[in-house]
């Protein structure tokens, strides 16, 4: 069984700057990443940490996936290969955790019976079958809800607009502590060490042909998780009958209409959003 590309979208959160989402497609398989957005200087040559471990992700794991890896062993293979390469190429060893690139990710590989569905962080995937329900693979809406609760109090206590942007100093000394919390306890992500694959969150579903499905960065699921402009049913519909363009531009002019966050609460005005419609055939 193969996915059939419907659609697709990627937009930079700012133009002036690398989009850090990435995503990757074969026949058997397709895959979001939104890298964190760096929280310092880089460690990496090019313009962002967060751009090389999401483009080297997405394009490792559809190398070992066309190799024929299966989902899990891909992605232990992709971690191993990150690892190698941010040790050889990184200015210097990390010296807070922080500094480590990582990325949210969503992955789809489908087979016969079934797709199995591996994710890291707040990338989700919408799933529609026939007409039933929207079914919402991963954690993304509980998750944005939390960080927007935290963007409202931490610009509250600070006096500020919660979108003042996440290198603010006097917001950057709790991000990096939140981040400094990564591939611990329950909190793993995409990055560049092998023991993240043992921690991955996995679910296997049963899909028929044609079923269609939305793999999305954040960014991209803002319009439902957070601006409450659609829920996923509405949002997977509008993206069969409007489009992924169309839904992008209302994206932007939502987060244009509230340029500082006092409205719907986050550090950035705009994150970049990426979004994937497919059809399983």
């Amino acid at each position: 069984m193969t996915f059939q590309l419907l659609d697709s979208l990627s937009l930079p959160g700012d133009s002036a700057k690398a989009n850090e989402d990435a995503f990757g497609l074969g026949e058997g398989a397709a895959v979001v990443i939104d890298g964190a957005t760096p929280l310092g200087d880089g460690l990496m040559p090019g313009p962002s940490d967060a751009a090389w471990i999401a483009q080297f992700g997405a394009r490792r794991l559809m190398a070992h996936l066309r190799d024929g890896d299966g989902a899990r062993k891909a992605l232990r293979a992709t971690l191993a290969d990150a690892q190698k390469s941010f040790e050889a190429l990184r200015r210097h060893p990390p010296e807070e955790i922080w500094q480590t690139p990582c990325a949210s990710m969503m992955l789809a590989v489908p087979d016969s019976k079934s797709t199995e569905f591996l994710w890291f962080g707040d990338c989700a995937a919408l799933v529609k079958q026939g007409d039933a329900a929207v079914i919402v693979v991963g954690e993304t809406f509980d998750k944005r809800a939390a960080e927007a609760g935290r963007a409202q109090a931490l610009a509250k206590e600070k006096k500020l607009s919660p979108a003042a942007g996440l290198s603010r100093p006097e917001f950057i000394g709790t991000l990096r502590a939140v981040r400094n919390r990564i591939n611990s306890g329950d909190r793993w992500l995409f990055s560049p060490d092998v023991k993240a694959a043992a921690h991955v969150s996995r679910r296997v579903l049963k899909l028929a042909p044609g079923s269609t499905l939305l793999l999305a960065s954040d960014g991209f699921l803002a319009l439902a998780s957070d601006y409450g402009a659609y829920n996923a049913d509405s949002l997977m519909t509008a993206a069969l009958s409007k489009g992924l363009a169309a839904l992008g531009a209302e994206l932007r002019t939502i987060e244009a209409d509230d340029g500082g966050g006092d409205k719907f609460p986050r550090f950035k005005k705009s994150d970049d959003a990426t979004a994937l419609l497919l059809q399983k055939t």
